[in-house]
């Protein structure tokens, strides 16, 4: 019988992209299992949209969209779904009336709050046994690499 493949297969601590992976997926996992434990059905892809009109305020589908790499169908029906579930609506857009945005509605802010204790826990959970100024360095050098990679053309 095959083995389910999974990352942590695939262990090379030299890699930092398969690092930053396993370690993305694994708190993922935290914070599903917590998520479903409160009951909530939601998946990764939901989550991201009320995440970003969380801390962004409404968005055009469109732009939803392009953020996630979704075309505008299974765009729509990620709306559809998180609409059905009460967590978002949509309004017509403020400037142009042939248009959409998508709010979250005062569930989906609850909603939204629960996640965000989630991903505290999730992370404070990973990095238990690193101390402060660990966990400060640890940061100081994601962010660095990050700001690199973000300057190079």
């Amino acid at each position: 019988m095959q083995k389910h493949l999974s990352l942590h297969d695939l262990r090379d601590d030299s890699s930092l992209p398969l690092l930053i992976r396993q370690i993305r997926e694994s708190m993922l996992r935290l914070i599903e299992r917590e998520i479903k434990a409160d009951g909530v059905e939601i998946n990764y892809s939901q989550h991201l949209v009320v995440k970003i009109l969380a801390k962004t305020g409404p968005q055009m589908p469109g732009d939803l969209a392009r953020f996630l790499d979704h075309n505008a169908g299974a765009m729509t029906r990620l709306i559809d779904q998180l609409e059905d579930k009460g967590y978002v609506r949509r309004k017509p857009h403020a400037q142009d009336r042939r248009a959409l945005t998508i709010e979250l509605t005062p569930a989906g802010q609850d909603l939204w709050r629960a996640m965000s204790q989630y991903m505290e826990r999730a992370q404070e959970l990973a990095m238990q046994d690193l101390k402060a100024p660990d966990r400060t360095k640890l940061f100081e050098l994601l962010k660095r690499v990050r700001d690199t990679l973000d300057q190079t053309p």
